[in-house]
């Protein structure tokens, strides 16, 4: 059984969905990925994100990817995605994933509809009542459209059963106000690898990470340093990481996780229509980084 508390802090996998050549799940694929990540210390485990191609799963499917992660897994906290742009909808997965014994659920912000700033606060305070899990918020505005402001986040932060933040704004700055104005066991959580040395070095408490599918023993290291104040050490392995982090971004994530994670073994480079698997030219600037780091 997981445990409860509520320290979701540390390195969390956003875990990509792998699939057959059919394109169907494939949960062998899934659960020997399950335990690549406990194995190498990985923390939190987050199925169905946007790198898991959440939006192109079927509701079912949805829900067996999160009960296969949670039944496969023996330590890591689970962070079921269960985001919609539907306030009903999200509601409905987050007490689905709270049922199924998920940890928390990571709950984007909602994309296309353009609600208010106040929109927002009532859309997380109506899953947050919801249900008895917590709530992480994820303020993407790359995806969503729309910014998630300091001033909001803090404003989330005062609602009990959300439990913190994942953060891709990109905005170190806003990120440093969030840290500053939230209450004290409000996590901040990087939402870009390349960001989570800066995040955590102004206060951040971890990541949830795209990179540590297939590097999920660097990251943790990275982020363990972190924790314990040994950013020298830490800045060595950001250094070191930051090409890859950088180029596994060429194209829109998850497409070159899903080839990198297919040259690993774990499913095919497989994508759901409307993401195509990694063209020539990402793979000519992703093929020498994965050399040289030995992937």
């Amino acid at each position: 059984m997981h445990s409860k508390s509520r320290d979701f802090t540390g390195t969390g996998t956003a875990l990509i969905t792998p699939f057959g050549k059919d394109g169907s799940v494939d949960e062998e694929a899934l659960r020997r990925l399950v335990d690549f990540q406990e194995e190498n210390g990985v923390d939190m485990l987050i199925p169905c994100g946007s790198t898991g191609e959440a939006a192109c799963l079927s509701r079912e499917e949805h829900l067996d990817v999160i009960k296969i992660v949670i039944d496969q897994a023996k330590r890591a906290k689970i962070v079921a995605g269960a985001g919609s742009n539907c306030t009903r909808e999200a509601i409905d997965l987050t007490v689905e994933a709270a049922d199924m014994g998920a940890d928390a659920v990571l709950s984007i912000s909602p994309y296309y509809n353009k609600p208010t700033q106040e929109g927002i606060v009532k859309h997380y305070e109506a899953i947050a009542g919801s249900a008895e899990v917590p709530v992480i918020v994820y303020n993407v505005p790359g995806r969503t459209g729309l910014n998630i402001t300091a001033e909001t986040e803090a404003l989330l932060a005062d609602i009990p059963n959300i439990a913190g933040v994942k953060e891709a704004s990109g905005d170190v700055g806003q990120v440093r106000n969030v840290i500053a104005n939230g209450r004290k066991d409000f996590v901040v959580l990087s939402g870009d690898d390349s960001l989570t040395y800066d995040i955590m070095a102004a206060g951040g408490d971890g990541v949830i990470s795209v990179i540590s599918n297939c590097c999920p023993k660097e990251v943790s290291r990275m982020v363990d340093l972190l924790k314990e104040g040994r950013t020298a050490e830490a800045k060595e392995i950001h250094d070191r990481m930051l090409p890859l982090f950088k180029a596994a971004f060429c194209e829109s994530n998850p497409i070159p996780i899903k080839y990198i994670m297919s040259r690993l073994g774990y499913g095919e480079d497989f994508l759901r229509l409307p993401l195509t698997p990694i063209s020539d030219k990402g793979r000519a600037v992703l093929d020498p980084i994965l050399e040289r780091y030995g992937l």
